[in-house]
Parts: structure tokens; C-alpha cells; sequence
């Protein structure tokens, strides 16, 4: 397993990151209207917003459909360039193994995410491809910008999506079946 970096207090993050961080936030819900897993991601370069993204693999049926990759995408078709040295992305939940080595191969500068993610984050939660020194670009990555306003949000959908499908199951019960108990994981407990 990886070791997490320490998280930065948002005190060390300009206002510049927090603003751009809250309209990632602000994408993560346009995920949560649309039935997706509610992460956002906003790609700045000097200081403007250049491109915006959220979740969007169950609508497109795209598994590669990440927030990252939506706005990457966008990014690199409007400035013309799949190389994009001179952008920061933000995003409010810590990148996957797919989206982290995109973002490598595009040659981001910097990524910032809001909230770690133990399952499946390669930002230092299960490993750290960013920080890996075989390979041949290095981004600087720095995690904690409104992590808890993000965590909430995750946990807010998947809390809705679990008693949703309680409800249903319980319509749909027998008499024999039996209810799952309120702490139970289920499938709708992925992150991604």
C-alpha cells in the first residue's frame, strides 16, 4: 500500500485554488443530477478557466468517462494541444491509476484534489504513481482543498443511492426475504 501525503490545511491554498476547487464542487453535482458518482474537475491555466468536467461513465456508458478525462478532453480540443504543461487541474476526489497517468501524459504542471480516496487513489492513498521516479514527467500534486465538503457529497449520494434501493427491495420483498441491515456495503459503495 502507498503512503498518503500529507493532506495540505487549506490555509496554504490560495483563494485562486478554492475557487476553482468550488466549481469543481459545483460540477460534482451536475454528476449527482445526472445519476453519476458525484466527482467534479475543473483544468486552469494562468489563472482561467479553461475547460470543466464531471462523472459521466453511466450516462455515456464509457468506463474511461471520469471528470478527469471529460475535462482533459475538452481542454485539449480547445487549446488545440494534447500536451497541456501549463494547466493545473482540480478535482474534488483524489485520481485513479487511469486518470493520474492521462494527466502525466498530457504533462499537467499540477493537480489538486479535494478528498482522498482509499480504494482506488493513486495520489498516495493505495500507491503513488504521481510521485513514482521511473517515470519520465513528474506533476506536483497536492490533496486537502475542501476535502470535507467533497467526502460529504460523496457520502450524501451513496447514503440517497443505498436507501433508494432499500425502498425498492422492500416493495419488492416476499415474505421470506430478508431486509439488509442499514450499515451494509453494498455495490453502490464505489467511489467511481
Amino acid at each position: 500500500m502507498g503512503t498518503l501525503p500529507a493532506l495540505m490545511t487549506e490555509a496554504l491554498f490560495s483563494p485562486a485554488d478554492e475557487y476553482a476547487m468550488r466549481l469543481a464542487l459545483d460540477q460534482a453535482q451536475n454528476a449527482w443530477l445526472v445519476g453519476e458518482v458525484p466527482v467534479g474537475a475543473v483544468i486552469m491555466k494562468a489563472g482561467q478557466v479553461v475547460a470543466t468536467g464531471y462523472n459521466r461513465p453511466i450516462t455515456t456508458h464509457d468506463p474511461t468517462a471520469h471528470a478527469e478525462i471529460v475535462a482533459l478532453r475538452h481542454a485539449a480540443t480547445l487549446l488545440e494541444n494534447y500536451r497541456l504543461p501549463e494547466c493545473e487541474l482540480f478535482v474534488t476526489l483524489e485520481p485513479c491509476a487511469m486518470c493520474a497517468m492521462a494527466l502525466m501524459h498530457a504533462r499537467f504542471k499540477r493537480v489538486v484534489f479535494a478528498a482522498p480516496d482509499p480504494k482506488t487513489g493513486v495520489a498516495g492513498s493505495v500507491i503513488d504513481l504521481f510521485g513514482e521516479g521511473r517515470l519520465n514527467h513528474h506533476t506536483r500534486v497536492e490533496g486537502g482543498l475542501l476535502a470535507e465538503a467533497s467526502a460529504r457529497l460523496l457520502r450524501d449520494f451513496f447514503t440517497e443511492r443505498r436507501e433508494a434501493a432499500r425502498a425498492r427491495r422492500a416493495r419488492t420483498a416476499g415474505p421470506g426475504d430478508e431486509p439488509i441491515p442499514a450499515g451494509e456495503a453494498t455495490h453502490l459503495d464505489d467511489p467511481q
